[in-house]
């Protein structure tokens, strides 16, 4: 077990992990949903500048300082239609979803904080807005983190289990995560197909990896050009670590945006290959919580160093 910031080029190797899904799954797949809209930076918050990035706005055409109308709509159109547009597809199909949910987000839209508590869904702190973490020193860190699992808590009446930068953590956000306490995991990693853990001091602590591969954003930033090309991309994936998973069962992380995926003919092609997906025996639809939790029973760590 590597120490947390020690870089890691070798991970599980030639000696993969015998994961033990339940049910003998061949593939474990995570759809993680980024509520984000409302903690995005904005004038109106005392930011220098509306955010643009990952939406389908023209960036840079409204000059900083003044109020990107555009930009700020295509925002509240995620909460307002697209976060209940992709909860109703994964609902139709029994599908566990992780909301990885930033604090200010929630706060402001108690019908979707609502939504999580009536449905259970499992919560992931994504932070409480849009805050570089890598630019705080410890104490506003810490402050950061601590703000932002109490504002959620408030918003759905209990605390997250895992925690997911917005941007790259800093130095110190993992040891902060171990500090404060009540966190399963942190899913800053996007470095192995399997969690795997790392020593944080004298402690051990879970690493459930993201994905920016398997992800949305390549949508809002013209990585892939339509919605088509990101279900050809979820599918060859899926094949790829469903072939490999009779083997070495293998875990498939799927992340969308509220205002990306939640377009009309985004979640259209999300809901093909969801079901796509369900066509396949031996497939493990699971939280991210889930996750963490069957690791921690069946991969428990070694003894730190």
């Amino acid at each position: 077990m590597k120490a947390d910031h020690e870089r890691d080029f070798i991970g599980y190797g030639r000696t993969p992990p015998v994961a033990r899904w339940p049910n003998d799954a061949r593939l474990t797949i995570m759809v993680v949903l980024n509520v984000e809209e409302g903690a995005e930076p904005s004038i109106g918050d005392g930011d220098p500048m509306t955010e643009t990035a990952l939406t389908d706005a023209i960036q840079g055409e409204v000059p900083a300082g003044s109020r990107d109308f555009v930009a700020e709509s295509l925002f509240e159109y995620g909460s307002r239609v697209g976060f209940w547009r992709i909860i109703d597809l994964l609902r139709e199909r029994g599908i566990p979803v992780t909301i990885n949910a930033c604090a200010q987000a929630l706060a402001r839209n108690p019908q979707i904080a609502e939504a999580i508590r009536e449905f259970n869904f499992d919560l992931c702190c994504h932070g409480d807005r849009f805050v570089r973490h890598f630019l705080l020193n410890e104490s506003e860190e810490r402050d950061v983190i601590a703000r932002a699992v109490a504002s959620i808590e408030r918003a759905t009446g209990r605390r997250p289990l895992g925690w997911q930068s917005r941007y790259s953590p800093s130095r110190n956000t993992r040891a902060l995560l171990v500090e404060l306490g009540g966190f399963l995991y942190d899913s800053d990693s996007y470095a192995d197909d399997w969690p795997y853990w790392v020593s944080v001091g004298e402690r051990p602590h879970l690493i459930v990896p993201h994905s920016f591969t398997n992800n949305d954003n390549r949508l809002a930033t013209a990585k892939l050009g339509t919605a088509s090309d990101f279900y050809d991309h979820l599918a060859s994936a899926l094949r790829v670590l469903y072939a490999e998973g009779a083997r070495h069962p293998r875990m498939m992380t799927i992340s969308l945006h509220s205002r990306i995926s939640g377009q009309p003919a985004r979640s259209e092609a999300v809901a093909r290959f969801l079901d796509f997906a369900t066509q396949h025996q031996g497939i493990w639809f699971a939280s991210r919580f889930d996750v963490a939790r069957h690791w921690i029973e069946t991969h428990p760590p070694e003894p730190c160093a």
